[in-house]
């Protein structure tokens, strides 16, 4: 290594002459240390180094010939270049979104269509039992054809597939028959607000039953809900205990439903459109012999006779 002095006004060091840095190799200088002094140092001192300043030391290889003539070294620095957002990507995302937000118009739309005829039909034709059959096998009918033609593809169930729906079905079946009742007893604005307290009853049902815990503020955001609905309750100048009853057990069967759904249908391959059209066919079977026993075939004719007396036979 190579020593290299420079004079400060920092008091000074002396470095003893068998100190390793400024010794040279043993067996170049034959067993004997080499001594540098700066200029001016006092002569007396002998076997040790007076440094004015601390020494900087550099790697001897700098100074070879071969390093002397070579080009300096520079070191470039460039900015990192970030990949660049494919747009293509981008486009898909955008996509879906837009499609979600178009079903969920979709959906809106036909919801308040549906609510708006099914009340027309419950005040000409009294009968909720019959009236839900009939939604159920509309929704069939739509889907049977639908795979007939391979407008949509049939979904492959089996036996295990049908007994794991069947707990769903049920509280579909229990859920849709209450809501219709609800609606053919009071105004449909009434049934629907009481039917929006159905968080209330998802989070009560998971808590007490489930044993499933949340943040405060889910049981504080359920206050206005519940306040809401019971605000329309008190203030409803039609008030009916059935339709009112009906929405609440409603509200209950539904979060049945999701749930059972939920734990029941992890990994089947059946989803979307053709599970809730395999739901609505199940669905039917079990109600179709509870509407007959509940309302019958001859309540029905009577009805059918009576509505086409006042309303005459446009009654769409």
């Amino acid at each position: 290594m190579i020593c290299s002095l420079k004079h400060s006004a920092l008091s000074p060091t002396t470095i003893n002459g068998s100190d390793p840095v400024v010794r040279r190799n043993t067996q170049l200088a034959a067993g004997k240390a080499f001594f540098l002094s700066p200029i001016g140092a006092p002569k007396g001192l002998k076997g040790s180094l007076l440094v004015s300043k601390p020494l900087h030391l550099t790697s001897i290889e700098a100074f070879s010939p071969k390093e002397r003539n070579a080009p300096p070294r520079s070191i470039v620095c460039k900015a990192y270049e970030a990949e660049p957002v494919d747009a293509g990507e981008a486009k898909p995302e955008a996509a879906r979104k837009a499609k979600i937000g178009v079903y969920f118009a979709t959906w809106w739309a036909l919801n308040v269509v549906f609510n708006i005829y099914n009340k027309k039909v419950l005040n000409a034709f009294p009968y909720p039992w019959l009236t839900s059959t009939l939604s159920l096998a509309c929704g069939s009918l739509m889907m049977l054809i639908s795979w007939a033609t391979r407008i949509t593809p049939a979904p492959k169930t089996d036996f295990e597939f049908w007994k794991t729906l069947l707990p769903v079905a049920v509280a579909h079946t229990i859920g849709h028959v209450a809501a219709t009742v609800s609606m053919s007893k009071v105004a449909v604005s009434f049934t629907h607000i009481i039917k929006s307290g159905e968080p209330a009853f998802s989070v009560l049902v998971s808590r007490f039953i489930l044993g499933e815990s949340f943040p405060a503020g889910v049981y504080l955001s359920l206050l206005p809900i519940i306040g809401g609905c019971a605000l329309a309750a008190v203030t409803e100048l039609n008030f009916n205990m059935i339709g009112f009853m009906g929405a609440m057990i409603s509200n209950l069967a539904f979060v049945f439903r999701n749930i059972f759904s939920k734990k029941g249908m992890k990994g089947k391959s059946v989803s979307g459109m053709n599970y809730y059209a395999c739901l609505s066919m199940l669905s039917l079977l079990i109600l179709t012999p509870f509407a007959i026993a509940v309302e019958g075939p001859q309540m029905w004719a009577a009805g059918w006779q009576n509505a086409l007396s006042q309303i005459g036979p446009n009654f769409v």
